[in-house]
């Protein structure tokens, strides 16, 4: 076998294995979609029926049972909201810790990273009370200040390692052309650092986007979103398997069409660091 057919035979192996990989992590959303144009009875038929009659009455059901732009719209609110609120805090922090580095930088990003072990259920209680007594219960306000709080230390952490591989050589260029501090992160850092930005936004709406523990603890109708609305359809009586994969679409697919959109974005954010 010649170098050449070994470079294709390997090319080939790896395109190969890349497609595998690929329908088992999109066969669960493959499947998810299925269902949900499923009646009950097909949804639950053994062995799996993928060749069936599509019907659209799940989706009616949502619609005549709840309002899903407005759970919609409260995820839209809540997700950007929130996202927007962690990078205003992450990125000065991470300009500080990435330029201005001192001994206690790297145990500071430590400890915040470690805050993401604490079992949210341990925090619950004082939380609750805590919103409660502030008058924030099913609040918009009150999950934007949770999710940004959740998210802050990833946000930070992928934010200061975007910052640390530019060179410092372009920020004191900068100032030696008379930049202010304002005009050296809005003028130079931001823009070489906006596909590594990009993607970070990306991944802290969808972590928003998909958060449901303080959803369903903190919200009941004024403030709930999308995740709320998909723990609805569990009920005493059982799940309803048509139902539940209709809602759960609904809820999936706005965020899956921004994450395909912005792919490169995600993409170049992720290689970001060939500034050296």
């Amino acid at each position: 076998m010649t170098l050449q057919q070994s470079r294709r035979l390997q090319s080939l192996l790896l395109g190969t294995l890349a497609w595998a990989i690929a329908i088992v992590i999109f066969f669960p959303i493959f499947w998810m979609v299925l269902t949900s144009f499923k009646t009950e009875i097909d949804a639950f038929a053994t062995p799996p029926q993928f060749i069936f009659t599509p019907t659209l009455e799940n989706y009616l059901h949502i619609n005549e049972r709840s309002n899903y732009v407005s759970f919609a719209w409260n995820s839209v609110v809540i997700s950007f909201s929130a996202t927007a609120l962690c990078l205003l805090i992450a990125v000065p922090a991470a300009y500080s810790m990435a330029f201005y580095e001192t001994q206690r930088t790297k145990g500071t990003l430590l400890w915040m990273l470690s805050t993401k072990m604490l079992p949210p259920v341990g925090v619950l209680m004082p939380i609750y009370l805590l919103a409660k007594s502030m008058g924030l219960l099913d609040t918009r306000i009150a999950l934007i200040i949770i999710y940004t709080l959740i998210n802050l230390p990833i946000v930070v952490w992928m934010v200061y390692t975007y910052f640390k591989d530019i060179p410092k050589d372009i920020l004191e260029a900068a100032r030696l052309d008379g930049a202010t501090l304002w005009q050296e992160m809005v003028r130079v850092l931001l823009p070489i650092a906006k596909g590594g930005l990009a993607s970070t936004v990306l991944l802290s709406l969808i972590l928003c986007w998909n958060e449901a523990f303080w959803s369903l603890n903190l919200t009941s109708s004024n403030a709930a979103p999308l995740t709320a609305l998909i723990a609805s359809y569990s009920s005493p009586e059982g799940l309803f398997w048509a139902k539940l994969s209709a809602v759960s679409t609904l809820a999936c697919a706005p965020i899956l069409i921004f994450g395909w959109i912005s792919q490169k974005q995600l993409v170049r954010g992720l290689s970001f660091g060939a500034v050296k």
